[in-house]
């Protein structure tokens, strides 16, 4: 059986480390706030001005001017500050975020990312993901290990517009978690009941 979202979710959140300031990304990484683990502090920075983000509210406990990135109502903390978004950027792009966790559309076996547009489909804004690669320490990737038509996001080359040129550094799908190093992705660990077989079903990319 592969992960679901929250199982993904769960996963991420074992690559938090006490003291870190994290970015989490729209769709699947925002579920990574409900799964932080015992006994770890970290800070989860938002593009549009929040350092300090809660996990996602009760009915009892809903806010509707307390959003992330997503436009999803979250909670605050007692030590949570709120600023503008050029402050914000300014976090990422000067090196103090520590890790940004992010969803993709597509990510190639040298660390392309490919996760903002799709041609000649709507495209609402570029948001901040351009800024993170480049601007963040490590770079985690959560997504479905195929599409809705069964093929790869593990790709040799992506071909979609890129985000970043070899800024993933590890890729966590439904079928498991992948690095990426010299020559390909290394398998670092298998959804439980995920066979090898499984997993070269549904890959492009070369796997090591």
């Amino acid at each position: 059986m592969t992960w679901d979202r929250n199982q993904m979710a769960e996963r991420a959140a074992q690559e938090l480390q006490d003291g870190w300031y994290v970015n989490l990304g729209i769709g699947i990484p925002t579920l990574v706030s409900n799964y932080i683990p015992e006994g770890v502090d970290v800070t989860l920075q938002s593009e549009n001005g929040m350092l300090g983000m809660g996990p996602f509210p009760t009915e009892e406990n809903i806010d509707a001017d307390l959003i992330n990135a997503g436009k999803q109502t979250i909670t605050e903390l007692d030590r949570t500050a709120y600023f503008d978004s050029s402050e914000s950027f300014a976090m990422i792009r000067g090196g103090k975020i520590n890790m940004a966790i992010l969803g993709a559309m597509e990510v190639a076996e040298n660390g392309d990312l490919a996760n903002w547009m799709i041609p000649k489909k709507l495209v609402k804004g570029m948001g901040g993901a351009m800024d993170l690669v480049a601007g963040v320490k490590r770079v985690v990737v959560i997504m479905d290990h195929a599409n809705k038509k069964g093929a790869s996001k593990l790709l040799k080359e992506c071909t979609l517009p890129l985000t970043g040129k070899a800024v993933v550094d590890r890729i966590i799908t439904n079928y498991g978690v992948f690095d990426v190093v010299e020559g390909g992705l290394k398998i670092v660990e298998m959804a439980e009941g995920v066979t090898r077989a499984d997993i070269d079903a549904v890959t492009e990319a070369t796997l090591i």
